[in-house]
């Protein structure tokens, strides 16, 4: 299972520094999210973070930034939903249906479905699935290891997940609401039991 996580929209302190951390204790890739933010700002959050994490680092803006340090890839989303040319690089996008991963997967490296549960960090934000539909959408091959599920992830549903033959999952609310309330060493402590879940 692939374990992705994507940065708060807002910059936060020490921000990089957990960005490392993740990053060294089994987070795949980071996905780069800010949409309010300039290429400056999002330029020097990269810069803070050590070279050797950047081929597993994903941006959501400023494509540019990809090739001049190197970076794994662009996210496409509806914000940013032009791929630059020339790209050959890794590239992920998100969808909302069924439909969209089906017409989509096959371009990427992997998609992002959501929201599967109810948002974390986006109030009101309610799933869009029933659990009997995911079930059909695996029987179905729509949902395979090319598939990344995203929205209300918790370790409390990371085995439905895995029943349901998800590629991975994409963490954001959980883990930065858990850094924001309690520090650095309790995140640490809260990504082993999502890992192990």
């Amino acid at each position: 299972m692939k374990w992705i996580a994507i940065t708060s929209p807002d910059f936060l302190p020490g921000e990089a520094s957990v960005i490392v951390m993740l990053l060294q204790n089994g987070i795949n890739i980071v996905h780069l999210r800010k949409p309010q933010a300039d290429v400056s700002a999002c330029q020097k959050l990269i810069e803070e973070i050590p070279p050797q994490y950047y081929p597993r680092i994903v941006l959501h803006q400023h494509f540019e930034l990809c090739n001049k340090y190197h970076l794994r890839g662009i996210h496409i989303n509806s914000r940013n939903n032009t791929i630059p040319v020339p790209f050959e690089g890794h590239i992920s996008c998100s969808c909302h249906s069924f439909q969209e991963v089906k017409d989509k997967k096959e371009k990427a490296d992997y998609v992002f479905l959501s929201p599967i549960f109810d948002s974390i960090s986006k109030q009101g934000y309610k799933s869009a699935f029933t659990i009997e539909s995911l079930q059909q959408a695996q029987r179905e091959s729509i949902i395979d290891n090319k598939v990344i599920a995203l929205g209300g992830i918790a370790a409390d549903k990371i085995p439905m997940l895995r029943s349901l033959s998800f590629g991975g999952v994409a963490l954001m609310g959980d883990l930065w609401n858990s850094y924001q309330t309690n520090g650095l060493s309790e995140l640490k402590k809260q990504l082993k039991i999502l890992l192990n879940s």
